[in-house]
């Protein structure tokens, strides 16, 4: 059983850099560096938004286009973790977020918060204008 321990977030001005982290513990039947890892958002009556995240292969990173230029996705598979550095921080990009792993994902799912089988506690995260 895999844990994903998160921190970060908090409230900040619109403009400013926030940077959440992932710490992936346990688990079996493979290294954490082959599950698909993704950062999720969720705003207050909105659906949970995929923000950016790796394939299984790490081969592939994807961004949601509202963040691309200003996020980065990145891992350390010697540490477990997963990092998510977050520039030029807008209102909208309020909501709580989760990091997400899967051992077994597609590729053509990745975007798909239901195909994951393992998740943070969640962060908030507050942008004021």
């Amino acid at each position: 059983q895999v844990q994903l321990l998160q921190s970060g977030g908090g409230l900040v001005q619109a403009g400013d850099s926030l940077r959440l982290s992932c710490a992936a513990s346990g688990g079996s039947g493979g290294t954490f560096r082959s599950y698909a890892v993704a950062w999720f958002r969720q705003a207050p009556g909105k659906e949970r938004e995929y923000v950016a995240g790796f394939s299984r292969t790490g081969g592939y990173t994807y961004y949601t286009d509202s963040v691309k230029g200003r996020f980065t996705i990145s891992r350390d598979n010697a540490k477990n973790t997963v990092d998510l550095q977050m520039n030029s921080l807008k209102p909208e990009d309020t909501g709580v977020y989760y990091c997400a792993a899967s051992r077994t994902i597609i590729q053509s799912s990745l975007r798909d918060f239901r195909q994951y089988g393992y998740w943070g506690q969640g962060t908030q995260v507050t942008v004021s204008a």
